[in-house]
């Protein structure tokens, strides 16, 4: 099956539609689609529910979407660094369900699993645990969170093989991983694509067997929070 596409547009050809579940791999702005992100932007698609750890911030990474008002719910840790995430939540605007950082990556990876479901500590007695089901172990209460399963994933890697074999680098790995296996169709943007079988397959981070689609582009490698120190 051929997985390696042209560009982002001609990847996400014939997957995207009004109303669908994107699951999105990144933390911040390490490791995010921002390829297939504007992509997406560009073909216009709407109604969209995302699951990502935050939303990039205001003018890039998942931010250009909610500029775009082309997001109707995020499912997300972490929304601090995107005015306009925080402006149309509070104004009503936008739908969200925050979700512990834990609890998300876990979501992902248990719907990646085929598990619907499975129980947690975390946000017992807290807003999170509102409407949902409530069971004791070991005289532990527990909270009942749903494994997610999305319309399609995007993710960003470094490196891919023609089959799909990504390896990922440093802490952008992130919430990649786990958001590729969650999707229905996995759709990986990477900075290289090498040969096959020139990857040790014991340094390969996410089979290929998760991939469907493929693409390889020039990054834009942004620092969320640039920090100098004054001249002296």
């Amino acid at each position: 099956m051929k997985k390696i596409y042209p560009s982002a547009t001609a990847a996400l050809d014939g997957l995207l539609f009004d109303g669908m579940f994107i699951a999105s791999g990144g933390f911040g702005l390490c490791g995010i689609p921002e390829l297939l992100i504007a992509a997406i932007r560009d073909a216009g698609t709407k109604n969209l529910t995302v699951a990502s750890n935050n939303a990039g911030v205001d003018g890039f990474g998942l931010g250009v979407l909610l500029e775009s008002k082309q997001v109707k719910k995020m499912i997300s840790s972490y929304v601090g660094e995107n005015a306009e995430f925080m402006r149309q939540y509070l104004s009503g605007e936008l739908e969200l369900e925050f979700n512990p950082q834990g609890t998300l990556a876990e979501r992902m990876r248990a719907g990646g699993a085929g598990i619907p479901g499975f129980y947690t500590k975390t946000g017992v007695g807290t807003v999170i645990a509102d409407g949902k089901d409530v069971k004791v172990f070991d005289g532990q209460e527990y909270i009942l969170e749903r494994g997610i399963v999305a319309d399609i994933s995007i993710v960003k890697a470094w490196k891919a093989d023609p089959s799909g074999n990504l390896v990922f680098r440093k802490t952008a790995r992130n919430f990649n991983p786990p958001a590729a296996t969650c999707g229905k169709v996995c759709v990986v943007e990477v900075e290289e694509i090498v040969p096959l079988g020139s990857l040790d397959p014991d340094t390969i981070h996410l089979p290929g067997i998760y991939v469907h689609r493929l693409i390889q582009g020039e990054h834009e490698k942004r620092i969320e929070q640039r920090t100098v120190r004054k001249r002296a």
